[in-house]
């Protein structure tokens, strides 16, 4: 199952030549209600569920689920923010200890990270097939977004004030991720014109982004900075280079 953010971003399977896609209004609102799903039976288990025996062999935080608002970075000049920006990722990693407290680990795992990020650049194309970058200035209209889906592999060094028999601490974890973006969709409205653009030589599917996540309990804070760009080799009709990358904050949840 994939998530994602936004009314025309999309869940989608492959069957040979044919691509299924869903309406993703529906899909935003079931992420957000498994974002709160998880939160809720987390809390629940931390709160009431005490352990037979102290486990001196524990691990932690090895789900993670989260919700993060994006913030584009590095647009060409008179390229704003426009639309919403947001994100849904969630995934797994697995908890090594390296020291005979357990409260410093190194995870590594995989997951999936959906984004959405709504501004004034416009993405398209000439007839020959050549791709614009264009800022909208004084343009009218109802939607210009870029959605892009990555499956990733997180790695974070890991610090907690964790016991064995505590499931209550303060946690800083830094980290890396790299990814690939396997679909990704440049889509712009306005009225009678609809523009959806899937092929786009310039983007780059290698996503590599470093990561902070730090709090106490069941909410924490979590932010990741893009490393490289979103775009090779890309400029603005204008002439101006196209360094598209983004910051993204938000809350992170860990469970067991």
């Amino acid at each position: 199952m994939f998530l994602s953010f936004g009314i025309e971003a999309f869940f989608f399977a492959y069957s040979e030549n044919t691509i299924i896609f869903m309406g993703m209004q529906k899909v935003f609102r079931f992420s957000v209600f498994l974002f709160l799903l998880f939160v809720s039976f987390g809390s629940i288990a931390q709160d009431t569920i005490q352990p037979i025996a102290v486990d001196s062999l524990y691990r932690e935080d090895q789900f993670y689920v989260g919700i993060t608002y994006n913030i584009p970075l590095s647009l060409p000049s008179g390229a704003t923010t426009r639309g919403l920006s947001g994100g849904f990722q969630l995934g797994f990693l697995r908890d090594m200890p390296i020291n005979k407290q357990r409260t410093i680990a190194i995870a590594i795992g995989g997951g999936i990270s959906i984004d959405q990020f709504g501004q004034n650049l416009f993405i398209g194309e000439t007839p020959n097939d050549e791709t614009i970058f264009k800022v909208l200035n004084n343009v009218d209209f109802t939607q210009n977004r870029f959605n892009m889906a990555i499956v990733e592999a997180p790695i974070e060094f890991r610090w907690r004030s964790s016991t064995p028999s505590s499931y209550k601490f303060w946690r800083v974890y830094a980290g890396f991720r790299v990814g690939y973006a396997y679909w990704y969709k440049a889509t712009f409205k306005q009225s009678e014109n609809n523009v959806n653009q899937t092929k786009i030589p310039e983007f780059d599917p290698l996503r590599m982004s470093a990561t902070l996540s730090l709090g106490y309990n069941t909410f924490n804070f979590f932010a990741s900075y893009s490393i490289n760009p979103f775009f090779k080799d890309a400029v603005t009709t204008d002439g101006e280079k196209v360094d598209f990358r983004t910051l993204k904050v938000g809350l992170i949840f860990y469970i067991l």
